[in-house]
């Protein structure tokens, strides 16, 4: 009877699974925050925010930003911020704090649930309703019109109306040709909004 030989392969390290890495690797992965430190983000009312004090934990809050965008803060009490980003505030408080109670305080802010922005899409688009906007980049009006299915075969692409409220309640309106975006033309202009309306009309058959 001949002996039964056995081949043993040397594999690199590299090759064998190491139980650490895979679990750092996997942790990594898993570990994503809801908590977001975008410091270019407009706040919004009805944003809600962790503001943290460095070394001074009697001064955080878990605050909702008010519909009149101002927020309650120990100490300096009510703080309008309308129409700053998170940096902008921060750089407030910042300023606020060390006016009066505290030397060189630093501030942090975090998002930890933005309030929901909608934009309407109606008429000829293949699920129309209200789209959801992203907290953290700004969408066009192709972008949009794409969230509700895209245009319908009997879409009128040329003449696209967006309705927009403006800061004094009244409403303006514009047409948009929507085939020229398409190209790039003023692609840019077409930012929506919070709150805006689009109506895709049907073209005559």
């Amino acid at each position: 009877m001949r002996p039964l030989l056995f081949l043993f392969v040397a594999l690199p390290a590299s090759v064998l699974w190491n139980p650490a890495v895979g679990l750092a690797a996997e942790k990594t992965s898993a570990e994503k925050p809801a908590a977001r430190h975008i410091v270019t983000y407009k706040l919004r009312p009805m944003d809600l925010i962790k503001v943290q004090v460095f070394q001074e934990p009697d001064l955080d809050r878990d605050l909702r930003v008010s519909r009149d965008c101002t927020i309650v803060l120990p100490l300096v009490g009510n703080v309008d911020i309308r129409g700053l980003t998170v940096r902008e505030t921060e750089v407030l408080l910042t300023g606020l704090y060390r006016r009066d109670y505290l030397v060189n305080p630093q501030i942090n802010i975090t998002v930890t649930d933005y309030a929901p922005r909608t934009v309407n899409v109606l008429g000829a688009v293949n699920t129309p309703g209200s789209v959801l906007l992203p907290p953290e980049k700004e969408l066009g009006l192709l972008d949009v019109i794409a969230r509700s299915g895209g245009f319908a075969r009997v879409a009128n692409r040329t003449k696209v109306s967006l309705t927009r409220a403006q800061p004094g309640g009244e409403t303006e309106n514009f047409t948009i040709n929507a085939d020229q975006l398409v190209s790039g033309d003023n692609a840019s202009r077409w930012v929506v909004q919070d709150g805006d309306i689009i109506y895709v009309g049907e073209r005559m058959l």
